[in-house]
């Protein structure tokens, strides 16, 4: 690096010079040339080392252009209608009414109205240049008049703030040129607000996803507890002894009462009324 940073210095001092490369021992004062060009007059200036520089002509007469103001005898407003406000939706169509009334003795002609954001920090630096509309309406004295304006904001300009300028252009009877600054103000971009958007209708597809998937938790979470309370083995109901009451036994033969009388262990039956059995037991007594 530090040797072409030498070379080069020399390089381009060969090639202007065609080659050759001049050296001065002690310092003189610099000569200029002047050679004055034949054809746009434009001049030379050839200085001791050989290099050559040229110079734009200077203008003798630089015309100044007149600052274009509004009319002493006009009066302007502005009034939003879609929407009311200083908030502008992205995406959407702005539109504003202008007044123009004619105080003066002649007439005015409106030719044109402009309109651009510009830069909230500096407004000589333009962002975006809207439809120049025009119009070539007369206004007579001590008349009114109403014009309509719109403009369409992008989508990529939501959230952000804009310098919004309004120009309304005129002349009067006698040639003369005018310009009001009918809205120069800083302006607020927001975001549209939809009824339903694609984010909101994936958002409520979401939720009413997980909604179902709650129901479904809880109702099996309910389904495998009642299956578990069922397959429980049961506790035994305790109803204690029932009597059946008495029974007509006198239609059967005797041989089968005493049978049925006896049971099979040599015992007598339970359904044996506890007369009966003392019957028996003495009959049995008085037989031995």
């Amino acid at each position: 690096m530090l040797l072409m940073l030498l070379v080069l210095p020399a390089t381009i001092l060969l090639s202007s010079n065609g080659g050759s490369l001049v050296a001065y021992g002690q310092e003189e004062d610099v000569v200029e040339d002047v050679v004055e060009g034949e054809d746009d007059g434009e001049a030379t200036v050839e200085t001791d080392d050989g290099t050559a520089e040229v110079t734009p002509p200077e203008k003798e007469e630089e015309e100044e252009e007149a600052s274009v103001t509004a009319s002493k005898d006009a009066n302007t407003v502005i009034l939003f209608t879609q929407p009311k406000g200083t908030d502008f939706p992205a995406g959407t169509t702005v539109k504003f009414l202008v007044g123009f009334t004619n105080n003066a003795e002649h007439d005015f002609v409106i030719d044109t109205m402009e309109a651009s954001f510009r830069y909230p920090q500096d407004y000589s630096f333009y962002i975006q240049n809207f439809t120049n509309v025009r119009y070539e309406r007369v206004v007579e004295a001590s008349r009114q008049a109403t014009f309509e304006y719109a403009l369409a904001i992008s989508e990529t300009f939501h959230a952000r703030p804009f310098g919004l300028v309004v120009n309304l252009n005129y002349h009067d009877a006698d040639g003369k040129y005018f310009q009001d600054a009918v809205f120069n103000e800083t302006i607020q971009i927001i975001e549209p607000d939809e009824g339903l958007d694609g984010e909101t209708f994936f958002l409520y597809v979401f939720l009413i996803a997980v909604a179902v998937l709650v129901l479904v938790g809880v109702q099996q979470a309910l389904a495998g507890f009642s299956k578990k309370r069922l397959s429980k083995p049961r506790q035994p109901i305790e109803m204690g002894t029932q009597s059946k009451g008495d029974v007509d036994y006198d239609w059967l033969p005797k041989e089968t009462l005493d049978e049925l009388n006896k049971s099979p262990n040599g015992k007598r039956s339970p359904r044996q009324s506890p007369g009966r059995r003392r019957a028996k037991r003495s009959s049995g007594v008085d037989s031995e």
